[in-house]
């Protein structure tokens, strides 16, 4: 401290103020040397304590208290500052504080200048996550019925992630183990850092518009929270919802959840278990075709079967029409034959009768057709005889 007021007074001291009546600081010089003295004395160090008061201003700063059972201390965050914090504390949370003492001078407030923050477990990354998925779930972006199934025969695959991460080793490795045939299209982002975020996202936008593969596997390896929260990041999220083709979200280990499992087609618990989804083995593949092949060769037997009954069904429908219509034309036929002989003159000459034909064969119905000595025949129903006419009568004369 000592070494500090020697900086302070040399300063004053070399402009001659501050030491006698006729030469003051005014206060914005003794605010301003005081807070250069506290910056000068103290550097920038972590502190623990409870949050309290905590005001989000319209300006964009942050202000609070952060305070112990023994004493408090104000503190801002810069709007500048803020971009490397998942969220903003809670009061009551207890955080552990990474900032600079020093001095406000328009007001001369002693306040620490926070530039990180890191509460006890996890409290400000699972606050940062759920205020984003409680925004997506609003807009129905985790819903269910939004996701699409994964083909089970893609010819590409797409994997956005860092091309010289362990992910792409291992999806690499599980399709050669598989021996799918499927063709691997890496597109390169940052997994990591500030510019992860918007490199995943511009990644997955990229594919979409290609459009010639059937899934995207989107991932890196494990690491710590801060290693991961790229994924957690709201526009990465919003990337995969809009995302034309089927999407598998693959971030760290198992036991890692991010929102981009959420918004996914489908979360698997590591880039090895994505590779594996997205794609069967070439043995199953073979072991589908036999089984569709089988599958296939009982339905045409059944068919053929179901065929043969239907054309068995058919002709002996067939037969019985058949015989039920031959029945009914020999019927009419009889009907027609009988009625045909009761008008046929051979029926009514085999009752007794004869007819008179002359040599010409016309037949002769009037006694006026005859004369003495006129030869004709008579025409009975079993031959013919023939006839001379030897005498006449009329029917006036009978009577």
């Amino acid at each position: 401290m000592r070494a500090a007021y020697d900086v302070f007074a040399s300063v004053l001291g070399r402009a001659g103020i501050g030491f006698t009546p006729d030469r003051p600081a005014s206060v914005s010089d003794l605010a301003l040397e005081t807070r250069a003295l506290v910056e000068a004395g103290l550097h920038p160090l972590w502190v623990r304590g409870e949050i309290s008061d905590f005001k989000r201003h319209r300006n964009g700063h942050w202000y609070f208290c952060l305070r112990d059972a023994a004493a408090q201390i104000k503190c801002v965050v810069w709007s500048r500052d803020q971009r490397g914090l998942p969220a903003p504390p809670d009061d009551g949370m207890q955080v552990v504080l990474y900032g600079q003492m020093t001095v406000y001078a328009a007001r001369g407030d002693l306040q620490l200048k926070v530039m990180r923050i890191e509460a006890e477990g996890d409290g400000l990354w699972r606050k940062a996550m759920e205020l984003t998925l409680a925004k997506l779930r609003r807009e129905g972006l985790l819903d269910e019925s939004r996701k699409r199934p994964i083909p089970q025969f893609p010819k590409r695959v797409a994997v956005v992630t860092s091309p010289d991460g362990a992910a792409v080793r291992d999806i690499v490795a599980v399709l050669r183990q598989r021996n799918s045939g499927v063709q691997l299209i890496v597109c390169a982002a940052k997994v990591q850092g500030d510019r992860a975020p918007a490199e995943i996202a511009a990644a997955i936008r990229r594919v979409g518009r290609w459009g010639l593969a059937d899934v995207l596997i989107v991932g890196r390896g494990g690491g710590g929270k801060e290693d991961l929260w790229a994924f957690n990041d709201e526009r990465v999220a919003r990337a995969i919802a809009a995302c034309p083709i089927p999407v598998i979200s693959a971030v760290g280990h198992e036991v890692d959840i991010t929102v981009c499992d959420a918004v996914a087609d489908l979360r698997a618990p590591t880039p090895s278990a994505a590779a594996a989804a997205a794609c069967v083995a070439r043995d199953e593949v073979e072991k589908a075709f036999a089984l569709a092949r089988r599958g296939l060769f009982e339905v045409i037997a059944a068919r053929v079967r179901d065929a043969r009954v239907e054309l068995d069904r058919a002709r002996k429908h067939i037969g019985q029409a058949s015989e039920r219509v031959v029945v009914a034309k020999r019927s009419v036929i009889s009907t027609s034959a009988a009625r045909l002989n009761a008008l046929s003159p051979l029926a009514t000459l085999s009752r007794g009768y004869a007819v008179a034909r002359d040599t010409d064969g016309n037949a002769l119905t009037s006694v006026q057709q005859f004369k003495r000595g006129f030869e004709f025949e008579l025409l009975l129903h079993d031959g013919r005889v023939g006839a001379e006419t030897t005498s006449i009568s009329h029917e006036e004369d009978r009577r």
